[in-house]
């Protein structure tokens, strides 16, 4: 099922995949057309940001080779793990992904179960949301991810039950590390963690 996704995600097609929170509704992020085909799955606003996963950190750099500075060092401080990171993003890199912010992307580097590492591990990066209809709740099983999700997609790889905790979002564009959505990881331990960080 692993070369089946790395197919279909090489060509554009939408797979569900297990991260390390949800199930994840992911396709290739380097054209609008991929992306544009989730929000429509998903009954999704286009002016909604979709996050840019990569398949470690030092990918991620090569992707927005613009983080430099302090939310640079603070990304490679949390990540990986079960976070979003707002980041800057002055080139305006992926502007079908950012939604209403060009300025901006939204980034994960997760810790993939082991039946969805090599997926990623493969493509170096892909376009990632959440395997739910919008506004509906986050499928921690695939049995959960709407049957017109599953319907659409070109693979589907089950990584049995998952936490089901979304990830927690934080925005680093700003002076201070800022939480936006606490999920996955608590906020007061995302905030210590990052302004250890810059204190040192």
């Amino acid at each position: 099922m692993s070369e089946q996704a790395i197919s279909a995600a090489r060509l554009g097609k939408p797979v569900v995949i297990p991260t390390d929170t949800v199930y994840g509704l992911a396709t290739m992020p380097f054209r609008s057309e991929p992306a544009e085909r989730l929000f429509r799955l998903k009954g999704r606003a286009a002016g909604q940001p979709v996050a840019l996963m990569a398949s470690d950190v030092d990918m991620l750099f090569e992707l927005v080779p613009e983080l430099r500075g302090r939310a640079g060092v603070v990304a490679r401080a949390l990540l990986p793990g079960p976070l979003t990171l707002v980041l800057p993003n002055p080139a305006r890199r992926f502007p079908w992904l950012t939604g209403e912010r060009p300025d901006t992307i939204g980034v994960r580097v997760p810790e993939l179960p082991d039946v969805s590492a090599p997926i990623l591990a493969t493509v170096g990066a892909l376009a990632a949301t959440s395997a739910n209809l919008s506004g509906g709740p986050d499928p921690a099983s695939l049995e959960e991810v709407p049957a017109e999700i599953r319907d659409a997609c070109a693979a589907l790889v089950d990584g049995g039950r998952l936490p089901g905790t979304p990830s927690t979002v934080v925005d680093l564009t700003g002076p201070e590390p800022r939480v936006l959505r606490e999920g996955a990881v608590p906020a007061d331990e995302v905030l210590e963690r990052a302004s250890a960080v810059t204190r040192s």
